[in-house]
Order: structure tokens, then sequence, then C-alpha cells
């Protein structure tokens, strides 16, 4: 299994190098999407990933549609992933709002921080493609929350207050 890197590594907190497009449909860019894919469902809670998580310092991140659909009852698109190269955030709502993070590279600290109820983001997929598209809940929270990742910032950087919990306590949190 592909560990997921944690907080010290210094890959974290480097700025992530744009995906140049020319190595869009490589085998290389290939591999770092399934070592993605396979690091995010590798756990239980992993809802999103961005490429340094895995040790790649390259502007991708990827969301777990499965997931997302699980975790956040307004969510109404499918269950794909869906995959963020060169994103940036071009619009964040006025409207802020504290809410629970955790975080794959940061096991198993959790904290409360505030972020914008809605975002928009412009990326280009793993086809090529443009893409445009506008959130709120939980994938607004993943957008800021992910292209932090891009910038060398960690969650417990802006965070208001943090705690560990071990996964028993989060399962039963859950209610599993």
């Amino acid at each position: 299994m592909l560990e997921i890197v944690q907080q010290k590594d210094p890959v974290l907190r480097k700025k992530a190098k744009p995906v140049p497009l020319t190595m869009i449909g490589t085998p290389e860019l290939t591999k770092v999407l399934t070592d993605m894919r396979r690091a995010m469902a590798s756990q239980k809670d992993g809802v999103a990933i961005a490429a340094p998580q895995i040790g790649a310092s390259l502007q991708i991140f990827m969301v777990s549609g499965e997931v997302l659909s699980k975790a956040d009852k307004e969510y109404t698109g499918d269950t794909n992933d869906l995959v963020f190269i060169n994103p940036v955030i071009t619009k964040l709502s006025k409207d802020k709002k504290l809410v629970e993070e955790g975080c794959l590279s940061v096991r198993w600290l959790y904290g409360t921080i505030k972020r914008s109820t809605r975002a928009s983001i412009s990326a280009i997929n793993e086809k090529g493609e443009k893409v445009e598209r506008g959130a709120s809940g939980l994938l607004a929270q993943i957008f800021q929350h992910e292209t932090d990742h891009l910038k060398g910032t960690l969650f417990i950087d802006n965070a208001e207050s943090v705690w560990e919990m071990t996964e028993e306590e989060i399962a039963q949190a859950q209610g599993k």
C-alpha cells in the first residue's frame, strides 16, 4: 500500500508545481492519479487527497464522488472521482462558517476552521478538459482544504481549535 505522507514531511510545506499540459494522458500522470486513488481508497474516511500527500509535488487533487455522496446528503453529482489539475479558486463567498476538519496527513488530529460556505473552482480534468464548478457545503470545504495543500498549508495552521481522536472514537461518533 502507498504511504500517505504525514505532517512532518517537507513535501507538504512546499508550494506544489503546476502540471504541464503536455503531461496530460502520459503514463507518468496516470501513475500519480492511480496512486492517489489507491491511497484515498485505503482510508475509510478518505473523501479527498492532494498529490503532495503521496509525495508528488504537483498541483492536483482528487475527490471521491462515492464517499462525498455518502458524507454530504446535499451532494447531487455522480459517484465518479473528481480530478482537479492546476486548480484555482475563482470565487469564495463572504459568508463563512466554523466547520470541523481532519486530514489524511495529520492523523488523528481534528479541528475547527473558518471556511467560506460556497466556492468556485477552475481546473483541468484528467482528460485535459477545462472544468469550472461551483460548490457549497462539504465540497466547497474540500476545495478550500485541498487547494491549501497545494500552497503548502495544513488545516492545523489556521484551525481555531485542535484535538486528537482515535480511530475507535471516530467510528463510535459516526455510529459504526
